[in-house]
């Protein structure tokens, strides 16, 4: 009879670094990044240490992969938005009037899965901690981390905002990547105080109030 660690270890590489991954999130939303090891991931995904030592180098990397997965899962919601929209609703969204609009759904669907993931959130800040920490003791695979987290969010915010401005035919004023850069550092302090308060309300006018300072910031083609 073949067991589950069996069926396991025969799954396609892509979809065995996904469990794995999942497996590690998981036990650092349980126990937190230093409870995160080859093999209580193992453990969690009932799979040998060896397939996990297959899919990842050492600790670092999954932790790396970790990072990426929790910023992905985030934008992909923005992506979400903007594809839902009809071509009834798009003869609507022009102009700033539009893009304000746009950006404001954009955002609300990206908090509603902050809200509803906010283990995940206070993990994300984990990890960029412990990759900083990890640079200050001179292990650079880790002190990488937060790098690649930031270069992720960066590439995805930037994406977002340059699909608004074409869908609502504006043309941005400022460099995109000077764009995401304020959106994203806006966002991650909103994320960080609504974890500790959890004041939605508030955060709802703060949302509405990035949109619209980010309008001023296009022009019409």
């Amino acid at each position: 009879m073949t067991t589950i660690p069996e069926m396991l270890n025969r799954l396609p590489a892509d979809v065995r670094r996904t469990q794995l991954i999942e497996a590690g999130l998981t036990i650092a939303e349980r126990s937190g990044i230093a409870s995160v090891t080859v093999r209580a991931v193992a453990e969690q995904a009932h799979v040998s240490l060896g397939v996990v030592h297959y899919c990842f180098e050492n600790k670092e990397a999954l932790v790396a992969a970790m990072g990426e997965q929790l910023v992905t899962q985030l934008s992909g919601a923005m992506r979400e938005a903007l594809g839902a929209e009809t071509t009834e609703s798009a003869a609507c969204l022009t102009g700033a009037r539009g893009m304000r609009e746009l950006l404001h759904r954009g955002l609300t669907a990206m908090w509603d899965i902050i809200e509803n993931t906010a283990d995940r959130q206070l993990l994300t800040y984990e990890i960029t901690t412990y990759s900083l920490r990890s640079r200050a003791a001179g292990s650079t695979v880790a002190g990488n981390i937060g790098l690649l987290q930031y270069q992720v969010m960066d590439t995805e915010a930037a994406q977002f905002l340059a699909r608004t401005a074409a869908f609502t035919s504006m043309a941005w004023t400022e460099p995109l990547s000077s764009l995401a850069r304020a959106a994203l550092a806006t966002i991650d302090g909103l994320v960080l105080r609504w974890l500790v308060d959890r004041d939605s309300l508030a955060i709802i006018a703060e949302l509405d109030d990035l949109a619209a300072r980010f309008t001023t910031k296009a022009v019409p083609l």
